[in-house]
């Protein structure tokens, strides 16, 4: 699976994340598949009602605006996203648990190096087996 986002959405989400820190940061994605490719075409920010550095609950109402807004431009809910603000850019054994959609994108923005974030995609199985996509930023 290959997941294409533009330039400029990932620099969004790369600079809402830094603003966010010592917290993780969260999102959602939208936009369409073609094939094997999921296109990003719309980031949503959202709260993490949490604000703490290890773990994120996304504000509810923020969700259900996220995906009305996405169903009226006629996209597709992907995934979201979050940040580790200290830890690599892998699914944690608590990311994995949460991740409760098979088919969903997870992606992740480390920044255990804050001048060089590492951003990844990942999808988990039913069986909470994580699989790494292929990220192309475009």
């Amino acid at each position: 699976m290959v997941i294409r986002i533009k330039k400029v959405d990932y620099d969004s989400i790369v600079r809402y994340c830094l603003d966010g820190l010592p917290n993780e940061s969260c999102g959602l994605i939208a936009g369409f598949t073609d094939g094997d490719v999921k296109v990003i075409e719309k980031v949503y920010f959202l709260t993490n009602l949490d604000h703490n550095n290890v773990h994120f609950t996304m504000d509810p109402k923020e969700q259900f605006a996220a995906v009305k807004d996405a169903r009226s431009l006629g996209l597709t809910m992907l995934g979201n996203f979050h940040s580790h603000p200290e830890t690599p850019s892998r699914p944690s054994e608590e990311d994995k648990r949460l991740a409760y959609d098979s088919t969903a994108v997870y992606m992740i923005m480390s920044f255990m190096d804050n001048d060089n974030p590492v951003f990844k995609a990942f999808g988990v199985d039913k069986d909470k087996n994580v699989i790494e996509h292929v990220l192309e930023i475009v």
